[in-house]
């Protein structure tokens, strides 16, 4: 080993043992400590990933982003990943993709539709709104918090192009009526996988991941996920022509595909004409989109790197607490709709969805909660046109069209609340979080 191999060395083996003795959670829980509803599950490989990305320097995507991207969508069963650095970027790129002139008559312009819903985060309807196309809100079911699919044929009209909807906390969508609405009228269908990581769905005798059977799907690695890169995300397809389009427009819209530090990949770097360019003008410089720069760094696919290996116990373990809490909670199921899975799926939880009954107080509950430290969220938005950011389009009434009542929307926004599942909680944990939530809806 040269002198360099060996301070390295020295340097990661002094990281793991740092991390070892001091950030690695060791203590056990007792009543009184705080309960988040998400958090960090990690060990020292994480933090041994992200030194050694840093002594590198490269700080740009480079090796460890290529070899994420290549696990990610080996776990997934996908061609093409495209690492980012937010799951809202990651929706942004989903959908921008879609309006691509590669795409012909299928493309999005401004003033098409695209079918989702207001019960939800709201990033998954934002880039609709910024390009100027129309979001199409239909509601929600109940216990599965997910599209109600019986609303899609009204919803459609002429300038519908897409449907763009979230798994909700892992939960699975009906993705065989989602999908045959989409093939049967030649949409798009963008699968925002945020918060589903993991999760499957059998179609056609084939159990396939979330966000695999939709043209694009979309990942958020946000430190409350199901694994996190700190801030990060990716979109993934399996079409060729798709990824070609998002890994344009992740890299500034450029037509190059050399990767930072490399040149002339292609070959005809100085050889080729593009637009009303002068022949020969150089490749790496030629736009093809009007793009964005949305990478993520190599020190966040580091540590994605470390995380994506413990990724299938993390399923496994939400699964477990999932279950746990629920049958923890049946001695209330009069006071409590508890959430159930979706027909056809095997949910990768992300948190557990609870809507209090008639005559229950949902912030009497909550605050109860609260106060005995079980950290509680409400479903993001509730519904996104009740928002401010919604105020101009409500008193023009454009902008936006819902299709039929959103009534199950706005009782989610009134009495649903959610607590965590992630795999770091102990049976302790879990069982404290039952307690605690049968004597709020019991008072």
């Amino acid at each position: 080993m040269t002198q360099q191999e060996i301070d390295r060395q020295r340097i990661l083996d002094e990281v793991q043992a740092y991390f070892d003795n001091y950030l690695v959670p060791k203590k056990p829980f007792e009543p009184g400590d705080r309960i988040h509803y998400a958090s960090r599950v990690f060990d020292a490989r994480e933090g041994v990933n992200l030194v050694d990305s840093a002594l590198e320097f490269w700080l740009t995507a480079g090796r460890y982003t290529d070899e994420f991207e290549k696990k990610v969508a080996a776990y997934l069963g996908v061609k093409h990943c495209a690492f980012v650095n937010s799951g809202s970027s990651a929706n942004l790129l989903a959908f921008m993709t879609l309006t691509s002139p590669l795409l012909g008559e299928r493309a999005i312009r401004p003033g098409d539709e695209v079918i989702t819903v207001a019960c939800g985060f709201p990033t998954t309807v934002a880039p609709v709104i910024q390009y100027g196309a129309v979001p199409v809100f239909v509601d929600v079911t109940l216990p599965t918090y997910n599209i109600d699919v019986t609303k899609l044929e009204d919803a459609l009209s002429a300038k519908t192009k897409a449907v763009m909807a979230a798994h909700t906390l892992g939960n699975p969508f009906d993705l065989a009526a989602v999908k045959a609405f989409c093939d049967k009228h030649g949409l798009w269908l963008v699968e925002d996988n945020c918060d589903a990581l993991g999760s499957t769905y059998e179609l056609d005798g084939v159990k396939k991941f979330t966000g695999t059977v939709g043209d694009l799907g979309t990942s958020s690695f946000y430190p409350p996920h199901h694994m996190t890169t700190g801030e990060g995300g990716a979109v993934y397809t399996d079409n060729a022509l798709l990824n070609k389009i998002m890994r344009s427009m992740r890299d500034w819209g450029r037509d190059c595909r050399c990767a930072s530090g490399q040149d002339n990949l292609c070959g005809h770097r100085f050889d080729g004409q593009y637009g009303d360019l002068p022949a020969g003008y150089d490749h790496k410089y030629v736009y093809s989109h009007f793009g964005y720069n949305l990478k993520a760094t190599d020190l966040q696919a580091a540590v994605g790197c470390a995380q994506i290996e413990k990724f299938p116990s993390f399923v496994e373990r939400r699964k477990a607490n999932f279950a746990r809490l629920k049958a923890g909670l049946a001695s209330v199921s009069d006071k409590l709709i508890l959430p159930e899975a979706a027909a056809h799926a095997d949910p990768s939880w992300f948190g557990f969805l609870m809507t209090v009954r008639e005559g229950v107080d949902r912030r009497k509950v909550v605050d109860y909660v609260e106060s005995h430290g079980v950290q509680t969220r409400m479903l993001f938005a509730g519904n996104i046109i009740k928002h401010p950011c919604f105020d101009g389009m409500r008193a023009s009434g454009e902008g936006y069209r819902v299709v039929g009542t959103l009534d199950n929307t706005d009782r989610i926004m009134r009495d649903t609340f959610w607590v965590g599942v992630y795999p770091g909680m102990t049976d302790d944990m879990i069982d404290f979080m039952a307690k605690t939530i049968c004597e709020a809806v019991s008072q």
